[in-house]
């Protein structure tokens, strides 16, 4: 690891209009700075601002120094969003790991992660090495020529099928943006990972009151039990009346290069019936627009099979 300066403002004025690189749980940034991927010459110790903090009275407010692990436990926080951060790394990451951070980590793409291979996302224009490499673990969904690296978070699906939103603090003021507007798809600039602007911090993810999310599950298929990322994951929220879906929210994780709202599937799924059948004609367009590589096609058809499995586990004794 290289040489840095450590600093810990106690104030999120004195924190924005410093130069440098924030530290949070660092379960992110600290691996990354040991492998050379990130090098910052400041770092920025951000634990002692007042970012705390769970209020489930209108919606769901949570600071973005709220730990997950904490988030995932406390009463009144939707189903969806506990079980996404239970199903995330291990009891001591997310003892650790901020919301914030969670939100801002970086992508688990090998090629990134190595700094003796091209990465367009660390070098602009060097290449993608994914896209005739090993791609097994990669995106179908939102990628370019430029880059085909999966989106890391659990939790950040389940936040994008509730229409969570982020609240930004720089010196410039504040603003709230929509956590799906935030993320940006790799395009010809697939360095440019969000809307983060400089010097801007999370202070607060922000998610809408919705009475049914209370009916609401998330799916995570991986290759092991146990602190494994995605190879498909589902958040899914449905608002059930006489044996009918009035409203659904689904999105998908791990196989898309940001957390994939399903809108269509969604639109399918109102007024449908608890059957399997209804679910499987819904999930049928669920990878319109997948683009597969060599090694990751079977992920056109997991995606599929995931959003079923979590619709059937949460209509389960419905049906």
């Amino acid at each position: 690891m290289r040489p840095f300066e450590l600093t810990a403002p106690t104030t999120v004025e004195a924190a924005v209009a410093a130069p440098g690189t924030f530290l949070a749980g660092g379960t992110t940034l600290v691996d990354l700075m040991k492998l050379n991927v990130l090098t910052p010459q400041h770092v920025l110790d951000i634990n002692e601002l007042p970012l705390r903090g769970i209020d489930t009275g209108d919606g769901l407010r949570i600071g973005a120094l709220e730990r997950m692990g904490d988030i995932a436990k406390h009463p009144g926080v939707y189903p969806v969003i506990s079980r996404a951060l239970l199903l995330s790394a291990s009891q001591q990451l997310r003892n650790m790991a901020s919301i914030g951070g969670n939100l801002l980590q970086r992508t688990r793409c090998t090629y990134f992660r190595d700094v003796a291979t091209p990465c367009n996302k660390r070098e602009p224009g060097s290449g993608c090495p994914a896209i005739s490499g090993a791609n097994r673990m990669h995106a179908v969904l939102g990628t370019s020529d430029s880059c085909v690296a999966t989106h890391a978070s659990d939790v950040a699906v389940a936040l994008i099928a509730l229409d969570a939103e982020i609240r930004l603090v720089s010196e410039a003021g504040s603003r709230t943006v929509k956590l799906a507007d935030f993320y940006r798809l790799p395009g010809g600039t697939p360095e440019v990972e969000n809307d983060l602007r400089p010097g801007e911090l999370i202070t607060e993810v922000l998610v809408p009151r919705l009475d049914w999310a209370s009916h609401s599950t998330y799916v995570k298929v991986r290759d092991r039990q146990s602190y494994e990322f995605a190879l498909c994951s589902a958040a899914v929220a449905l608002h059930v009346e006489d044996s009918r879906i009035v409203d659904a929210r689904v999105a998908v994780g791990g196989v898309a290069t940001v957390p994939w709202r399903l809108t269509a599937v969604e639109a399918a799924l109102r007024g449908a019936p608890l059957t399997q059948a209804a679910f499987e004609d819904a999930a049928s367009v669920a990878a319109e627009g997948a683009k597969p590589l060599s090694s990751n096609g079977f992920k056109v058809s997991l995606l599929k099979r995931t959003v079923v499995r979590a619709l059937l586990e949460l209509t389960e004794g419905s049906r």
